[in-house]
């Protein structure tokens, strides 16, 4: 059992590694002449087709298990997921950097556990929130610099992300519920896929249907977000909270603003402050805390 968590820990940094990476391809992205949806189009187009493939061979092993509210559920975990979560994602990523994009987006945690807590009935143990606490500290101290930033556009673009990381928390609880009944491969699969369509849908409704036009890297930036950022991970992240739960990983997820500043100094240039190095060993401290068995 211990050895099945550490593993499904390693898995969850793997994830939100991988996840915390797609913040910093938008950015590169949003330097060539793109829009928000038309982009997220572009992510979503290139990684439908290899979910289907996955959902195709992957069937569900216990056909029984698949009710019809177990396809409600996928529906709405699908909608709000990874389409909604993903799309206030974009849209205040136009606004923000994207290091404050993850201290915004880092209280999802704490809304994981609620939802847990509230609907759910799991208990919060001391060690998660021993590992929250820390996490947390962590990840104040690394963002404290960003504070500084004012103006409509941190409004707005603030009120976005933290719209995504409320309904991305929607998603991580009630796929803990369901991925149990289901299993992890075939959830992702059929949950990103309604998350794909509805991306399409959108688009169909407010796009001009012109994706031929973009410079290259566009295009290979999109296809990045797609494998990288989206088919991996989103794999990833179920396997692990199929072995540790919702909560765990939500706590363990914390790392993935360190991740995106890392990430954002290689590639985008943005500094790393000493405050900021003190504050990831922290993260990795509450990390260490949730592999341990309670």
């Amino acid at each position: 059992m211990g050895k099945n968590r550490v593993l499904g820990v390693i898995l969850a940094l793997l994830g939100v590694i991988l996840f915390s990476a797609k913040a910093v391809m938008v950015k590169l992205a949003y330097g060539y002449p793109i829009d928000a949806v038309s982009l997220l189009l572009l992510r979503m187009l290139f990684a439908l087709p290899l979910y289907l493939i996955i959902a195709v061979i992957k069937r569900p092993k216990d056909k029984t298990a698949m009710t019809p509210k177990v396809y409600w559920w996928i529906l709405g975990l699908g909608v709000v997921g990874y389409y909604l979560a993903s799309l206030f994602d974009f849209m205040g990523l136009l606004y923000i950097k994207a290091s404050l994009e993850r201290i915004i987006l880092f209280i999802y945690p704490t809304i994981v556990l609620l939802i847990s807590r509230i609907f759910l009935k799991k208990q919060i143990s001391r060690r998660q929130l021993i590992a929250m606490g820390l996490t947390y500290f962590g990840i104040v101290l690394t963002f404290s610099l960003e504070l500084t930033l004012d103006g409509e556009g941190l409004l707005i673009g603030g009120g976005m992300i933290l719209l995504s990381a409320i309904t991305y928390a929607s998603y991580i609880a009630g796929s803990g519920w369901l991925i149990p009944k289901i299993g992890a491969t075939v959830f992702t699969s059929y949950a990103m896929i309604v998350s794909c369509i509805c991306v399409l849908i959108h688009y169909a409704s407010v796009g001009d249907f012109d994706l031929t036009n973009y410079p290259a890297e566009v295009y290979i930036l999109g296809l990045a977000m797609a494998i990288l950022s989206t088919v991996i991970p989103s794999y990833l992240v179920s396997l692990s909270i199929k072995m540790i739960g919702a909560p765990s990983f939500a706590i363990v997820a914390s790392f993935g603003p360190i991740s995106t500043i890392l990430l954002a100094n290689y590639f985008l240039g943005e500094q790393i402050h000493w405050l900021q190095w003190i504050g990831t060993i922290l993260v990795l401290v509450g990390v260490f805390f949730v592999s341990k068995k309670d």
